[in-house]
């Protein structure tokens, strides 16, 4: 049987290593000239099942007001006349209560979890190199309202299955000493040791590679342009470069899923998020971090692979706009300088940005769509390394048949 994936980024080509493993005849089509060259390419590098709470929280809307205008806010909101951005935060506001957070929190970590413990399976079974660094994750938190709600949030990931340890002050400097280069200041943190950090495009890369060696047909600098449908379900995929005739067909196409699935009359609430990440050379620097930190407060994260340091954050909604604001990616790279002066030659520094495909509830869409023979693992937002295997693995038993091993109803599109 025939799979065609649309989408050769971290999301796509993890399920297409998948399913050849499963026996299928798979094809990956994608719009560049190898895999991992979009939202996976420079993301923050995290391997974060300790952050999978959504964006939507009760705080969110109080905040999205406060940083309205502001250049360097971490949200960046553009009010425009876009009535697919309106609709999408509409049904975004809906899930800022508390009831909404716990469930889709409590539905992420699922998949999260479940998505580490495969990564590992992974790399036991391929010995593929991606500069995987296993000492965890570190949150740091500057002030005692976010220091106070992450213990009380740190307790119930416990209960959850993410093991994670309260730190003070000092522990967070004995745990990463380069913290103390800063006059910064922190009062303490939370340390997840089971969470991981790579270079996601490092990781598609290889098993692409490897899903290649395996039969797996990978078609770059193709661009899709629409799905052929007849009969009840897709005959074909059109490209600029002909037809791809497959019994099953993915779409993994991250923030432009939605524009594939809408002569389909199959509404998809993924809008596109742009953030941004600087890598910066630590080569002949002894006071980079060598674990993955987050910057909870100025909501900035810091994964060290290799000689490099990615620091990544911030969020704009400006629609398809791919433009790099250089005065944003700065901004990230100042605040990376001032908590860790001597950590990278930041003169060296490079910027990048990509789209996030984020939905209203902050979880993925995984699964059947109403066209029986057309499947969806997309909209992961900031997710995507995070759950790319649990995905992978989900949307494989689900396309054979097999019952998946974690409970992956959730993920539906019909829950909008």
């Amino acid at each position: 049987m025939k799979v065609c994936i649309l989408g050769a980024g971290v999301v796509g080509t993890t399920a297409a290593y998948y399913l050849s493993r499963t026996g299928y005849n798979v094809t990956v089509i994608d719009r560049q000239n190898g895999p991992g060259l979009e939202t996976s390419f420079a993301n923050g590098g995290q391997i974060s099942a300790s952050q999978s709470a959504p964006w939507a929280t009760p705080a969110v809307p109080f905040l999205i007001l406060k940083w309205l205008g502001k250049e360097d806010a971490p949200l960046l909101y553009h009010l425009k006349a876009d009535p697919i951005l309106w609709r999408w935060s509409i049904s975004f506001l809906s899930n800022c209560t508390s009831a909404r957070l716990r469930q889709n929190t409590l539905n992420n970590l699922k998949l999260a979890l479940y998505s580490r413990e495969l990564l590992r399976k992974i790399r036991l079974e391929t010995e593929i190199n991606y500069d995987v660094n296993t000492r965890g994750i570190l949150q740091i938190y500057r002030n005692t309202k976010t220091m106070d709600g992450a213990v009380s949030h740190a307790a119930r990931l416990d209960q959850l299955g993410c093991r994670n340890r309260v730190l003070s002050q000092n522990s967070c400097f004995v745990l990463e000493p380069a913290l103390k280069e800063s006059d910064k200041e922190i009062l303490g943190g939370v340390h997840t040791p089971d969470d991981e950090s790579g270079d996601a495009y490092a990781f598609t890369c290889e098993i692409a590679r490897i899903a290649s060696n395996s039969g797996v047909s990978f078609r770059y600098d193709e661009t899709i342009q629409h799905l052929k449908s007849q009969n009840g379900q897709i005959h074909c995929v059109k490209t600029d470069k002909g037809e791809c005739y497959a019994d099953i067909f993915v779409v993994s196409l991250g923030s432009y899923s939605p524009l594939l699935l809408k002569p389909l009359n199959i509404k998809l609430p993924v809008y596109p998020t742009k953030g941004y990440s600087v890598t910066i050379p630590t080569s002949g620097r002894n006071n980079a971090p060598g674990i993955s930190i987050t910057d909870e407060d100025n909501k900035i994260v810091y994964s060290r692979l290799g000689n490099r340091l990615r620091v990544a954050g911030t969020a704009e909604f400006a629609g398809y706009d791919t433009k790099l604001n250089e005065n944003r990616a700065r901004a990230i790279l100042n605040k990376a300088q001032a908590q860790f002066p001597n950590g990278g030659d930041f003169n060296n520094a490079t910027f990048w940005t990509g789209l996030r495909p984020l939905t209203p509830d902050g979880m993925p869409v995984i699964g059947k769509t109403s066209i029986k023979n057309l499947y969806l693992n997309t909209g992961h937002g900031t997710l995507g390394w995070t759950m790319c295997a649990g995905s992978g693995k989900v949307i494989s038993d689900l396309i054979s048949g097999t019952s998946p091993e974690i409970d992956a109803s959730s993920f539906r599109i019909e829950r909008f």
